[in-house]
């Protein structure tokens, strides 16, 4: 059985306000194969989402050269939790292309990493419900009436759900709507979903976002045709990483999370992970595909 993939490329986002290498900053970690088909890894550690931006591009450019198709996972949600682009109005026939579509409006990333995430959560708080709820997480120095520095409720039965059925899922999984701290997958997705946006918008078609673009079904070679590069959502806690000598654990990490779904490629297995979760609901599936997304190799049956 061929492999779906010639490169694995896994990114660790960082939401990070000034420019930062090493622990808690932006990695890619990258594997693909030498000319004599080899697995090789090669990580690198940017100190700005700019630079992360443009060597992402890089890569992305010199794959397509080599008519290599990659797999290129964030480890931040490609989408809110289901009723996002109703609760905020938002207009276009897929709900997870109206919040992408918002969010690059409203964020400003600087190329020296100064950013504007928290004004972001606070905005969207106040057209949703005018206080400092779902979005919360700041420095005291950022707390606004709409976004505070801890959380001022629990999410009731009339409010947008705190996680998404992946994170359900994934159990240990953070909210997106949390900003800051440890953890703070919402500040990353704010602004790396921008990023995602920007590279499918240059890239065009050949550029997928899963389970979006796709639905749930086992991918073959022909469903990839004239497909560059599939971008999912994956989580690096999943895979046992230990950092060896003279690694942080976010490279262990990227590394790890490459090397298993390299591992699964190899075997011919890769394809069925795109597939419909274990134990997943029409209802669940449905809501993945539309809105929510899904953190690739988790199943539904573990919620």
């Amino acid at each position: 059985m061929s492999r779906l993939f010639s490169a694995y490329v896994i990114v660790d986002w960082s939401a990070a306000a000034k420019p930062s290498t090493g622990a808690d900053s932006v990695w890619i970690g990258v594997l693909k194969r030498d000319v004599r088909f080899r697995l090789t890894f090669e990580a690198f550690n940017p100190p700005t989402r700019a630079e992360a931006e443009k060597k992402l591009n890089a890569l992305l450019d010199d794959f397509k050269k080599r008519n290599e198709r990659c797999l290129l996972g964030f480890d931040f949600p490609l989408g809110f939790p289901r009723g996002f682009q109703q609760a905020l109005s938002l207009p276009g026939d897929a709900p997870w292309r109206a919040a992408w579509d918002q969010l690059d409006k409203m964020v400003k990333d600087k190329a020296d990493n100064t950013n504007n995430r928290f004004g972001v959560g606070s905005e969207i708080n106040r057209r949703m419900t005018g206080g400092p709820f779902p979005f919360w997480g700041c420095p005291p120095k950022d707390a606004l009436t709409t976004l505070q520095p801890k959380r001022t409720r629990e999410h009731g039965p009339d409010d947008l759900p705190e996680y998404r059925y992946a994170d359900q899922a994934a159990k240990g999984a953070a909210s997106i709507w949390k900003l800051y701290y440890n953890g703070s997958v919402g500040g990353q997705a704010i602004l790396g979903i921008p990023f995602v946006r920007r590279l499918k918008l240059t890239r065009g078609e050949g550029v997928k976002a899963w389970p979006f673009e796709f639905g749930f079904k086992p991918l073959t070679e022909a469903d990839l045709a004239g497909v560059d590069v599939v971008t999912t959502e994956v989580w690096p806690s999943l895979y046992k990483a230990q950092p060896g000598p003279g690694e942080v654990k976010d490279l262990a990490q990227v590394r790890v999370t490459a090397e298993h779904f390299a591992r699964l490629d190899e075997a011919g297995k890769l394809g069925a992970v795109f597939g419909p979760p274990a134990g997943a609901t029409p209802e669940i599936l449905a809501a993945a595909e539309a809105e929510e997304g899904w953190i690739l190799g988790v199943e539904a049956a573990k919620a």
